[in-house]
């Protein structure tokens, strides 16, 4: 990953940071640093999200989060759903980036288009 962290303001911190960690989960990311405002989400020795409460949102962002396996994506959509997201794209092929990339998108309560995808076949 060329990208060590990303951060972007969230305009409600709690409910930003529990839809993240409630969509995220099946991807196995967490928090690894949190102090008052701000938050890490990753998993320890990899690039990580940052959010926080330092301003306004900075306008809806594409944000693509890498799963494992199929099954991850179809798990991240169906949590982030229930954290409160909209759908923007079911699980499912999108061939026009290349036959085995599976992928799955929500808009956050940012606004933000956050993605899962695998670019494994399945299995």
């Amino acid at each position: 990953m060329v990208i060590d962290h990303l951060g972007f303001n969230l305009t409600d911190y709690a409910k930003g940071k529990a839809f993240f960690l409630q969509a995220l989960q099946p991807l196995g990311l967490q928090i690894t640093i949190e102090a008052e405002g701000w938050a890490m989400i990753g998993r320890r020795g990899e690039g990580e999200l940052w959010i926080g409460s330092f301003g306004g949102s900075p306008g809806p962002i594409h944000v693509a989060f890498s799963a494992a396996n199929r099954e991850q994506v179809r798990q991240f959509h169906a949590a982030a759903l229930a954290a409160g997201g909209k759908d923007n794209g079911a699980p499912g092929i999108r061939e026009r980036y290349h036959p085995n990339y599976y992928a799955a998108y929500v808009i956050g309560p940012d606004g933000h288009n956050i993605e899962a995808v695998c670019h494994r076949p399945e299995g």
